[in-house]
């Protein structure tokens, strides 16, 4: 009888200590992949610090192949219809009401998106037989969500052609760099004559989906 306590005592000694045991490793697992976790977050703020904080390019000392600039763009208020210089147009008279900053998948009236440029709207166009599917869906998600126009316009002499108050470069293509480079040196701002004004309040072209 002693001998087989005794053996019970040992087999939930056993027992307990195995229990402990597998507890300890759970804890240790818990705090390891606890500070892994703690480290990666740490890590991961950082960065957006980091990147927050990292001084934005002088938008004048941004060079953009290709760009045309055009001088003495002027700024007035007409009635019917403009004939431009550029296609698409790059500034000049206007209608009085401003087109609505958004996404259109059907041409716009120049006069009204010449009055957007001059709030400092940069208005990207493309030719809707080049810019298709997959390439249009790139476009609309690289456009800024404020102070942008998108439209299609037919028969373009370039696939995509972004354009902003007196400035204006032809682009090979939904993917080229300097759609960026071109925001960053003109959104809300550049030369247009009355950057910051309202980009909403206007009017609304047909076809406009966002």
């Amino acid at each position: 009888m002693k001998q087989q306590r005794a053996a019970r005592r040992a087999d939930k000694l056993a027992a307990y200590r195995k229990q402990q045991a597998t507890e300890k490793r759970n804890r240790i697992i818990g705090i390891v992949s606890a500070s892994v976790g703690a480290v990666a977050v740490l890590g991961l703020v950082i960065a957006v610090v980091v990147t927050s904080n990292l001084p934005k390019a002088n938008p004048e000392a941004i060079t953009i192949a290709g760009l045309q600039t055009y001088p003495n763009v002027t700024a007035g208020h007409v009635e019917g219809p403009v004939d431009y210089a550029q296609n698409p147009p790059a500034g000049g008279e206007h209608a009085p009401a401003w087109l609505n900053c958004g996404v259109y998948t059907e041409p716009v009236p120049n006069e009204n998106a010449v009055h957007a440029q001059e709030h400092g709207a940069v208005w990207v166009t493309y030719d809707p037989d080049l810019v298709t599917g997959d390439a249009l869906t790139t476009l609309q998600a690289s456009v800024p969500s404020t102070y942008s126009v998108l439209s299609p316009m037919p028969d373009l002499q370039a696939p995509v052609i972004v354009s902003a108050w007196a400035n204006q470069v032809e682009l090979d293509g939904v993917d080229d760099p300097r759609l960026q480079e071109f925001v960053d040196k003109f959104w809300q701002g550049g030369d247009a004559p009355e950057a910051g004004a309202s980009c909403t309040g206007g009017i609304d072209a047909p076809g406009r989906i966002a």
